[in-house]
């Protein structure tokens, strides 16, 4: 028995008809932490038209996936590819693949691949084609060409390798109506806050701004469409209320690059958005999460949306100094950073930040203007410190102008660039000899992410709890640890510009600075812990009632 259909798409406004053969599955691999959306939808469109689909995380047992692999006979492998940095992770697993017999054709997608399809193929020759940008549509195609054992050579939106080197067929435009598209698959366990499900969302694709830096805003300009699209507001607050009436979920994790707030037709959107969740009844029993920018910051509008369930919003700060604000392109000022924090900090929003200390024009006294920014928002030890060096991603108008000055260095997996100055240099070796920024800064498990995670339960707890006795001292307690941490790790930058400015003596040495780390991460655990244990009946029977509840709505 087959499962043959019949099914009409358009593209470029061209009914076409197209036939099927979905007896076969389809593989699709990638980074699964904290939900993958992309490979979701793409799941989920595949699904939606009668193919089976299995998924696996990238970072599962190798031997455990090529199993999967050989015993369901795919029809095609799709690997989902962000980062440049993981590629020899997938080119183990697919030589790997191709090794253990599985001869299907074999696709992969993403930002990188989209910008850098030659270079993805040259360096991964297991691979038969690029999907390139939005992928929904464009792999639902290969699906249907290569199940019917047509030619897929000429099926829009792919690279591959033919004649005299790699071939692209016509550019597949940006996927225009965003509500068209099925609900993205979530087959995978949410994560969890103090017994609360967590899941991510979008409400948007695309980014109107030019960082300099990033990938994405090129990403959406190279392929033909409308760079931002909005998803209906209705839309996204009647799926938040399938996932919560469903599956419980009362977080929810807004990955839009940029949300819809800046300028007037997108704040129009917002407040429609808090209407719905007004309308709903959803605000006062879900809380959510989202991106902006410091220039969408607005006291109106973010009071609004706090009252609306917003409890964390990030920003990409990148800079303290305005000539770090010009080199990144951010079209915003130091100004208007402050600005934003201090609004955040009067509505009582909790923030996250991304912070560059160096860029590829810092200078010494560039640095230390950046530390002086840090200090001055982070003085109340309202977040932990967060810091890093710019990198070059490819696709970037920054790695391209760093590559014309001669100044791009290292390989694709591991671009790197000089520092004009060869002080910012010593200085930044010396700062990550003695700072483990894996120890401290960087990864789940270190000392700034957990004592920010610590500032997340908080405020889940305020939002999703009962009021608890001794919430304001614990609060203190972990703000107080926040802010010696962070005086400690500015104390270590500053001894160091010191030295690299005027030679001084360095007193800092990784040892000593792990005696702090491991004090602080001690003090953290032990008042968290201590406070969560003196209210676990509370919190367990505030999370009995609302599943009680959820089952009623159901």
């Amino acid at each position: 028995m087959t499962g043959s259909s019949q099914f009409t798409v358009i593209e470029n406004h061209q009914p076409l008809d197209r036939s099927r053969e979905t007896a076969r599955p389809i593989l699709l691999i990638g980074f699964q932490h904290q939900g993958n959306l992309g490979l979701g939808y793409l799941a989920s469109t595949l699904r939606e038209h009668g193919y089976s689909v299995l998924l696996f995380d990238v970072e599962a047992d190798p031997d455990l996936i090529v199993k999967a692999a050989v015993d369901a006979e795919p029809i095609i492998i799709g690997f989902s590819l962000i980062f440049q940095f993981y590629i020899p992770r997938y080119s183990v697993l697919i030589s790997k693949l191709r090794e253990a017999g599985v001869f299907c054709h074999f696709t992969m997608g993403g930002h990188f691949p989209s910008l850098s399809h030659a270079t993805t193929l040259q360096m991964i020759p297991e691979l038969d084609s690029v999907v390139r940008f939005e992928g929904e549509m464009t792999l639902l195609e290969l699906a249907d060409v290569i199940s019917m054992g047509r030619d897929w050579r000429n099926v829009t939106g792919i690279a591959y390798r033919g004649g005299d080197g790699v071939q692209t067929t016509a550019m597949r435009s940006l996927v225009d109506d965003l509500d068209s598209l099925p609900y993205p698959d979530r087959s995978y366990d949410p994560e969890t806050a103090l017994g609360r499900k967590a899941f991510p969302l979008l409400a948007s694709r695309g980014c109107a701004r030019t960082c300099s830096f990033c990938s994405i805003q090129t990403f959406y300009r190279a392929a033909p469409g409308k760079i931002v699209r909005t998803r209906k507001p209705a839309k996204v607050v009647e799926e938040m209320r399938m996932l919560h009436e469903e599956r419980g979920i009362t977080i929810f994790l807004f990955q839009d690059d940029d949300f819809p707030l800046f300028g007037p037709v997108w704040r129009r959107w917002a407040a429609h958005f808090v209407n719905e969740l007004h309308r709903s009844e959803l605000s006062g029993r879900v809380i959510w999460k989202m991106n902006c920018r410091a220039d969408s910051v607005e006291p109106e509008v973010f009071a609004s949306m706090r009252d609306a369930g917003l409890y964390l919003v990030y920003m990409g700060l990148e800079s303290g100094n305005e000539q770090g604000l010009r080199t990144l392109h951010k079209q915003v000022t130091v100004e208007q950073n402050l600005r934003a924090v201090e609004i955040l900090k009067q509505v009582g929003l909790l923030f996250e930040f991304g912070f560059m200390l160096f860029d590829p024009g810092s200078t010494l006294d560039s640095v230390r203007t950046n530390l002086g920014f840090l200090r001055t928002i982070l003085a109340d030890g309202c977040a932990a410190a967060v810091f890093c060096r710019m990198l070059p991603y490819d696709g970037t108008p920054i790695k391209d102008e760093l590559e014309r000055e001669g100044r791009l260095k290292g390989d694709i997996c591991h671009p790197d660039y000089d520092f004009l100055d060869p002080r910012v240099t010593a200085l930044y070796r010396s700062l990550s000899e003695i700072v483990d920024v894996w120890g401290w800064i960087h990864g789940y498990r270190a000392l700034s992410p957990q004592l920010n995670w610590a500032s997340n339960e908080i405020a889940i707890m305020e939002r999703l709890f009962p009021q608890l006795p001794g919430m304001h001292e614990y609060k203190q307690a972990i703000r107080r640890i926040t802010r010696e941490s962070n005086e400690i790790l500015f104390s270590v930058v500053e001894e160091l510009l010191d030295s690299a400015s005027s030679g001084g003596q360095r007193s800092w040495t990784t040892a000593k600075l792990d005696t702090y780390r491991k004090r602080f991460l001690e003090q953290l655990l032990e008042t968290r812990d201590g406070f969560v244990k003196c209210h676990q009946s509370v919190l367990l029977a505030a999370l009995h009632n609302s599943k009680m509840e959820e089952m009623a709505l159901s």
